[in-house]
């Protein structure tokens, strides 16, 4: 999980993250909304791609990039779980 943390303390994966819960895209498509070389978004979408966070299939000659629902589950629930601990130590003080 911790190559998940790493790749969420980019803003330009954070906004690659929140592109692909609206709908699967190519590497082109995610290039499109950004200013920055497509070798840059290769990179970003590499380091989500090692972190899990991204799943990529080919369909014919392209790529497409999709979020990984469980491991993005996984997170959330991760942090659920700590934000509940930490209501738990508040409420015996």
């Amino acid at each position: 999980m911790n190559e998940s943390f790493k790749a969420l303390s980019d803003p330009t994966r954070r906004k690659i993250l929140r592109l692909l819960r609206e709908k699967d895209m190519t590497a082109g498509e995610i290039a499109d909304q950004f200013n920055m070389t497509k070798p840059s978004i290769s990179h970003h979408l590499n380091q989500l791609k090692q972190a899990k966070l991204v799943i990529d299939e080919r369909k014919g000659q392209h790529i497409i990039y999709s979020l990984n629902t469980s491991v993005v589950q996984e997170m959330v629930g991760w942090f659920l779980d700590i934000l509940e601990k930490e209501e738990e130590t508040n409420n015996e003080h």
